[in-house]
C-alpha cells in the first residue's frame, strides 16, 4: 500500500481516528494536509509525527461546514501542492440528546458539520480529480449509520447519508477514473469515547468478539489501502471496522 508522491487532505486530522490516517498517510509516503478547527496544538503535534516520515505537510484551520472557507482551503492546497490525489472526509462532532429533548440547533450542527461539510470539500476537490481523471475519496462514516443508537438521531442520520452519498457519487465517479469509498468505526479509542463511564465501555468490549476498543490504527488502515492503487477495483463501499461489534448486532 504504498502513497509515495501523492497528496491527501485529511479533514478532522488533528486528532483521533483522523491524527491516525494523517500519520499513516505520511508512513506510506504521501504529503498530507492536516484540516483541523480550533486546536492549533494538536494540529502542530500531528504535524510533527508527518515529518518523521520525511513527506511535505501543512496543517489549515477551517470550518468545513461553511462553503466558502472550504473553497478557499482547497485552493490553497492546489496553490502549494498542485494536485490532490486522496480525500478523507474525517472531521465530524456528536450532539446526542433524546429527539423529545433535542434542539433545532444540535440537528442542524451535527447535520451540517457530519453531511453538509462532505458535500462541500467533496464538490471543492472533485473538479481538480475529474481534470486529472484521478482520485481516491474515503468518506468516514459509522457502525451507527447501520443500526442506530439512542440519544444519536442526528448523528446517526449523518453517519447514514454519508453511505449513500458514497454509493451516489461512486456511481458518478468511477468511469471518471475517481474512487469513492468508506469506512465506518466501531468503538474506537478517542477523546469522545472515553468520556463514556467504564462501566458502559465494559458492556460494550463484552459484546466485540475481539474483546477489546479499537485503536485509531486499525480504522486508518483500512483508509489507506482505500486510498492505495490496491483498492483499484472497490468503488461504492464501506468497510466496517468494529472487530465483530456488528455480528452482535444482529
Amino acid at each position: 500500500m504504498k502513497l509515495e508522491g501523492k497528496v491527501a487532505f485529511v479533514t478532522g486530522g488533528s486528532r483521533g481516528i483522523g491524527r491516525a490516517i494523517s500519520i499513516k498517510m505520511a508512513e506510506k509516503g504521501a504529503n498530507v494536509v492536516v484540516g483541523y478547527k480550533n486546536n492549533t496544538m494538536a494540529a502542530q503535534s500531528t504535524i510533527d509525527e508527518i515529518d518523521r516520515y520525511s513527506v511535505k505537510s501543512m496543517k489549515i484551520s477551517l470550518d468545513i461546514s461553511k462553503n466558502e472557507e472550504v473553497i478557499k482551503t482547497v485552493d490553497r492546497i492546489i496553490n502549494k501542492f498542485g494536485k490532490i490525489d486522496i480525500l478523507v472526509n474525517n472531521a465530524g462532532i456528536t450532539r446526542d440528546s433524546m429527539l423529545q429533548k433535542m434542539n433545532i440547533e444540535q440537528w442542524h450542527e451535527v447535520l451540517n458539520s457530519n453531511l453538509n461539510s462532505v458535500y462541500f470539500c467533496t464538490k471543492a476537490v472533485v473538479s481538480h480529480m475529474l481534470k486529472r481523471r484521478y482520485g481516491k475519496i474515503i468518506n468516514i462514516t459509522s457502525l451507527g449509520a447501520f443500526y442506530g443508537n439512542v440519544g444519536q438521531v442526528n448523528y446517526c442520520s449523518s453517519k447514514a447519508g454519508i453511505v449513500g452519498f458514497t454509493k451516489s457519487l461512486a456511481a458518478e465517479l468511477g468511469k471518471k477514473g475517481i474512487c469513492v469509498n468508506a469506512v465506518g468505526p466501531g468503538c474506537i479509542k478517542t477523546d469522545m469515547l472515553m468520556q463514556v463511564p467504564q462501566k458502559v465501555l465494559d458492556k460494550m468490549i463484552k459484546r466485540i468478539p475481539l474483546k477489546r476498543l479499537g485503536e485509531g490504527e486499525d480504522v486508518a488502515s483500512a483508509v489507506v489501502f482505500l486510498a492505495s492503487d490496491d483498492s483499484e477495483y472497490i468503488v461504492g463501499q464501506t468497510i466496517i471496522v468494529d472487530g465483530g461489534l456488528g455480528l452482535s448486532i444482529i
